[in-house]
């Protein structure tokens, strides 16, 4: 990409506009910091970045744009980024200079490009020193290169000294890395760098509409390499992402994106004909539109979630699919008033968690959780599964699920609840799903992330008392 000066802020005039590169990394340091300042999730933040920096290559009459590029340096220096910022930032030797998070952003975004891209490490420097005039730092634009030239000096050196320590040689927090060390410490390295990998676009196919060895075949066709998942009949997974759009038959929904370990919710559950389903927490409406298709007949679906925005994403991502489902917005914590009494056969729980099973997909998520987040959720998942249980009939089944590899919110939950619940035990795994990678955790099973999928957690309870 070509570095160009650009017009400085404030209506001072430049000779030419900002070069893309320039955009890129000043779009991408802008999310990180809204990441890092205002606790946005990167989708938030990039949504916001990439259309202004989209909106000002309008302006200079530049052709192409930089929703990917910002995209990747964003992801790729939130994936590194306890890596990088303690190599760089004891750089700023001038007070206050690491307290202005846009220059630490900066600065972060600017040596992951030159760790993790093939970008020329003198065009990222200059690219860096522009974008730190279009961010507002003027004054730090001579700082800015100062200590990106010092880093290239040193950067050896810098690295190997972050490295001494396990949590950052990983661009983990210390929290993290020592619960999982107390959870799965054989696979902790493992699990360290499962995080930091690049996941692969993970599809569903619809097996009433076709067969996943037809998809590939029409991937195929179209150039693209794909292959199935072992163990998960509905899924396949692309060697390399493509947008949506160019996936066929994802606009007439013979195919979502959604991750294997996410699929197995739906297989898990088995629907039935007939049966009365509810999908608690069920936005984005992905497991909906699964448990729908999976069926061998209709079902009665009840999809509930408690925000409106979220509920109404379920809407959408059904009617691609051309599925119907109940859509409700209810606390499913609070008192059943939305509920019409009448109860369901089979449960869906997936409910709100750290998400540190999905840290690969979203590393964002090492940013913004903390340590004292945990017991938080445990609470929540079981008032939710409390909340849950007098809604399933005698005879039926509750599928606890989350996108957690933490026992606190997996099996610590199910247990405490098995404990105060006499009538619920815990059902076997399925016989089509017992070849998995599972792991034994407590009363339930753990995915872990890597090849076979993210990381997710799943507990079948069945109610005892007399089936219908």
């Amino acid at each position: 990409m070509r570095n160009e000066r650009h017009a400085r802020p404030h209506g001072r005039p430049s000779s030419r506009p900002p070069g893309t590169a320039t955009l890129v990394l000043s779009g991408a340091a802008r999310a990180v910091a809204a990441v890092l300042e205002e606790g946005q999730s990167a989708d938030a933040a990039l949504a916001a970045q990439v259309a202004e920096a989209m909106e000002a290559l309008q302006e200079v009459q530049q052709q192409g744009g930089p929703r990917g590029a910002i995209q990747a340096v964003t992801l790729g220096t939130l994936r590194w980024y306890l890596r990088l910022a303690p190599a760089v930032l004891p750089l700023l030797a001038r007070p206050g200079a690491q307290t202005d998070v846009r220059l630490r952003a900066l600065l972060a975004c600017a040596v992951h490009q030159i760790e993790y891209s093939s970008h020329a490490q003198a065009t990222t420097v200059a690219a860096a020193v522009d974008a730190a005039r279009l961010l507002g730092l003027e004054r730090a634009a001579g700082l800015v290169n100062a200590v990106l030239r010092r880093y290239l000096r040193e950067r050896v050196a810098l690295l190997a000294s972050a490295d001494r320590d396990l949590a950052t040689r990983h661009a983990h927090p210390a929290w993290l890395v020592e619960a999982l060390r107390a959870a799965w410490p054989a696979e902790l390295e493992q699990l360290l760098a499962a995080n930091n990998a690049h996941p692969p676009l993970a599809l569903r196919v619809d097996l009433s509409r076709t067969r996943s060895v037809d998809y590939l075949q029409e991937l195929a066709a179209r150039g693209l390499a794909g292959e199935a998942v072992s163990g998960v009949p509905t899924a396949v997974t692309l060697s390399h992402p493509v947008p949506v759009a160019e996936l066929p038959g994802f606009a007439e929904g013979r195919v979502s994106v959604q991750d294997p370990s996410a699929q197995l919710a739906a297989l898990w559950l088995a629907p039935l004909p007939g049966e009365r389903v509810l999908d608690a927490c069920a936005a984005p409406g992905g497991k909906a539109g699964a448990l729908l298709e999976i069926a061998a007949g209709p079902i009665a679906l009840t999809a509930v979630d408690n925000d409106a925005a979220r509920l109404e994403r379920v809407g959408e991502n059904l009617k691609r699919l051309g599925r119907e489902a109940k859509l409700l917005q209810a606390d499913l914590c609070g008192p059943p008033d939305w509920w019409d009494g009448v109860p369901f056969d089979a449960i869906l729980l997936d409910a709100p968690c750290s998400a540190t099973g999905v840290i690969r997909r979203h590393p964002d998520i090492k940013l913004l959780r903390r340590a004292a987040d945990i017991a938080g959720f445990a609470a929540r998942q079981l008032l939710l599964l409390r909340g849950c249980w007098p809604l399933l009939r005698p005879g039926g089944r509750l599928l606890y699920a989350t996108c957690s590899v933490l026992p606190a919110e997996n099996a610590a939950v199910v247990r405490a609840f098995l404990a105060a619940t006499p009538e619920a035990t815990v059902a076997p795994v399925p016989e089509p799903l017992a070849g998995l990678p599972l792991h034994p955790c407590g009363p339930g099973w753990q995915l872990l992330p890597g090849a076979a999928g993210d990381g997710f957690y799943y507990a079948c309870l069945h109610k005892e008392g007399e089936a219908r």
